[in-house]
């Protein structure tokens, strides 16, 4: 991610429904060997046409006054070493390589 986008990634801010599974939660620190962190309101979806409207209407007078809505509920930090996530990362290259090819289209 930081090599696509030239921006370091201090944590990963998640939201959405899949969040509720802390596996996948820690398993995404492990492999990005960053913190995840959760907010208490995870549906941000809503949140957000709800905040566009307070901003469209003067309820909020900016985006700063939105940031100090934001409160984390939880925070999984990385376990693995360097050396096992490049590991992984090389036997899940090679797996996808395997599968390319199995199916005719």
């Amino acid at each position: 991610m930081e090599q696509d986008s030239g921006v370091h990634l201090d944590v990963l801010k998640v939201d959405g429904g899949v969040t509720a599974n802390r596996l996948c939660m820690q398993l995404q620190a492990d492999i990005l060997g960053v913190p995840v962190s959760r907010p208490v309101v995870a549906e941000t979806t809503a949140l957000g046409a709800a905040y566009a409207a307070g901003l469209a209407t003067g309820f909020w007078k900016s985006t700063d006054e939105l940031r100090h809505n934001w409160n984390e509920s939880e925070r999984w930090s990385p376990t693995w070493s360097q050396e096992r996530r490049e590991d992984g990362y090389a036997n899940w290259k090679k797996a996808v390589q395997r599968t390319l090819g199995w199916v005719d289209v």
